[in-house]
């Protein structure tokens, strides 16, 4: 008999063996057991199985953060079909791009937006529209409530796909990075070994020794989605479910846990509170931060405030997790501040010289990964995929870094400029192509600078077209009307010239430079 690699199976082989347990509580007092995760999953696999939906279908879903949507993600898997999370804040333009290039069979979305949301689908070709919102109402669970509760999970292969993540292109238009089932739990399994998962033993293990993890992360990326909560799933540990991250109710939640992920953004609000102290994180086992670089700073002050040191760990879209600090000293070394640890047990992680040369230790490079959590390629980008594999198939990053003599990993950079502003990753070249349409404007350029709270954000500095006359504040405007606002530059300058080189490029060195203490 075939084994079943769908990534649903291998979650759901992980819950207790006591159905009846708190799997997720939310942060308005609703309590969803683990035989409810099992049900209500079931549900929504069948309404979608009775769709009709051709092999392979997408069911792209851009809603607000709810336990209904996550259950909507783990009905996707189990009826195997392809799973594709949006950012809430993505606009029409955006929205458009992403239904038509990924051909969805379904598509999934809040009340408010339904209007315009399902004249996009329709025109694409979308057969189902549904509407889900984050207080349990909306026309998908409404149908779903008249499906069987009883849901055998679909066959699927390790290779079979799973999920598609959009990653905004530094050039052009945004990827469809493919992940398969495979990928997803090679990568869970991974980290619940490396991070120490705590589970509920056959035997019942008492409730109190199990972990429990705050979840406060949006789950349309990679972050909330695959890495809190697979971790969570699949070390059969319960969640207290934040809709949104309100640092005064992390804290409130903290003696509950054991176990907190957040970007650095959120770790910054966490130290702005005086409720924050040793007390409060007693029974924490765990901190773990990502999605965007941690400054030293904030390493140090939450250690010293704390008592914990927050293990980071770097990933991205088409990988999921690469490297981490160490949980346990036996994994090699302490957490370093400023590293993103070790290369994951299966993951093999090489720097590069320009020539294609693996660089020694403590030199500068391109890094590249080759390992089960690697994605299959971009949707539909054959040309685009064979360009960014090498010949002996290690995946380039576009990251830029350096690996000690103790063998811990330091991300320098991006090898394209990329701004990460909260978490969130936000391409320059997507920015300028949209201010360069503005009236009046005849060219910009977009670079990121510190700042304290967001880490980074961009600063947009543009040339009038002769004749015209630009103000700062309608170009923001206008942007903030075309795009998701954590792409919005946070400031914009008006200049009669950009510096460039010998080549008649910008320099956005020089620009980095000139406003990297606007915000200080």
């Amino acid at each position: 008999m075939t084994m079943n690699q769908n990534l649903f199976a291998a979650l759901r082989e992980a819950f207790p063996a006591d159905r009846a347990r708190i799997a997720v509580e939310t942060d308005d007092g609703l309590l969803y057991s683990w035989h409810d995760l099992e049900r209500s999953s079931a549900m929504l696999a069948n309404l979608l199985q009775s769709l009709g939906l051709p092999e392979g279908a997408r069911v792209a879903v851009q809603v607000e953060k709810s336990v209904e949507a996550m259950l909507l993600y783990l009905a996707t898997l189990r009826a195997g079909y392809v799973f594709l999370p949006l950012n809430t804040a993505y606009q029409s333009a955006e929205i458009e791009y992403f239904i038509g290039n990924a051909e969805p069979a379904v598509v999934v979305c809040s009340t408010a937006n339904f209007g315009w949301v399902s004249k996009i689908a329709f025109k694409a070709g979308t057969q189902n529209v549904f509407t889900l919102n984050d207080d349990r109402t909306g026309s998908l669970l409404e149908r779903a409530a008249h499906c069987s509760d009883q849901h055998e999970v679909a066959l699927r292969q390790a290779d079979d796909l799973a999920a598609i993540l959009y990653t905004s292109g530094t050039t052009g238009r945004s990827k469809g990075a493919m992940l398969s089932h495979g990928n997803l739990s090679a990568n869970a399994l991974v980290l619940k070994e490396y991070w120490g998962w705590r589970t509920p033993g056959a035997q019942g293990t008492k409730e109190e020794s199990c972990d429990v993890l705050i979840h406060a992360l949006p789950i349309f990326h990679v972050h909330g989605l695959f890495v809190a909560i697979h971790g969570a799933l699949i070390s059969g540990s319960k969640m207290i479910w934040l809709s949104r991250f309100d640092p005064k109710k992390v804290i409130e939640k903290l003696p509950q846990a054991t176990v907190f992920m957040g970007v650095p953004t959120l770790y910054v609000r966490l130290l702005a509170e005086p409720g924050l102290t040793r007390e409060a994180c007693r029974n924490m086992r765990l901190f773990i931060a990502g999605s965007a670089p941690l400054l030293i700073e904030t390493f140090n002050e939450w250690q010293a405030r704390t008592g914990h040191t927050i293990l980071e760990r770097y990933g991205m879209s088409e990988t999921a997790m690469l490297t981490s600090n160490p949980y346990r000293a036996e994994q090699g070394g302490e957490r370093r501040g400023g590293t993103v640890g070790f290369a994951l047990p299966g993951v093999s992680l090489r720097v590069m010289g320009e020539g294609g040369q693996p660089l020694p230790a403590g030199e500068i490079g391109g890094i590249e990964v080759k390992g089960p959590n690697v994605f299959k390629g971009y949707w539909r980008m054959p040309e685009k995929t064979a360009e960014e594999f090498t010949a002996d198939g290690y995946f380039k990053t576009g990251d830029v870094g350096k690996v000690d003599e103790d063998g811990y990993i330091t991300i320098v950079g991006r090898s394209k400029d990329l701004i990460i502003s909260g978490g969130y990753n936000v391409y320059p070249a997507e920015i300028e192509a949209a201010l360069n349409e503005l009236p009046g404007v005849a060219e910009s350029a977009v670079v990121g600078v510190p700042h304290p709270d967001f880490g980074e954000v961009g600063v947009a500095v543009v040339i009038a077209r002769p004749g015209a006359v630009l103000d700062a504040a309608q170009i923001v405007a206008a942007l903030k009307a075309r795009m998701a606002n954590f792409k919005v530059p946070k400031h914009c300058v008006v200049v009669s010239e950009l510096p460039r080189n010998t080549m008649g490029k910008v320099q956005k060195n020089l620009l980095r430079e000139q406003y990297k203490a606007l915000f200080a």
